[in-house]
């Protein structure tokens, strides 16, 4: 799948949806999103400290399978907020390789 694959498909849920949204509240819902990766991730995170436990396996898969849903989630809101403020995002990600194909890290 390709990046505009990917925003055909936002546009088209957002069609069939109704969803009518400001890009301040893109970012809103974005940020949001953002947290509950780090929930998930934190979840992950704790499997086998000392004061969690480990986490059973099915239990370890079912927080890999939410924290995959979530990162989808922070993708497509990212990817909303590129259309709602007009961005190129394949122009932007060839620009931005190139500008750090000559960076030092």
């Amino acid at each position: 799948m390709t990046v505009e694959d990917l925003r055909r498909q936002v546009r088209e849920l957002k069609a069939d949806k109704g969803f009518d949204i400001t890009l301040e509240q893109r970012l809103a819902y974005l940020t949001s999103e953002v947290g509950e990766v780090a929930r998930e991730v934190l979840r992950l995170s704790r499997d086998g400290s000392a004061d969690a436990g480990k986490m059973a396996a099915e239990d370890v898969a079912s927080v890999r399978e939410n924290l995959g849903m979530e990162i989808y989630d922070v993708l497509w809101n990212l990817l909303d907020l590129a259309d709602l403020a007009g961005i190129d995002l394949e122009g932007a990600f060839e620009k931005k390789a190139q500008r750090n194909e000559g960076r030092e890290w």
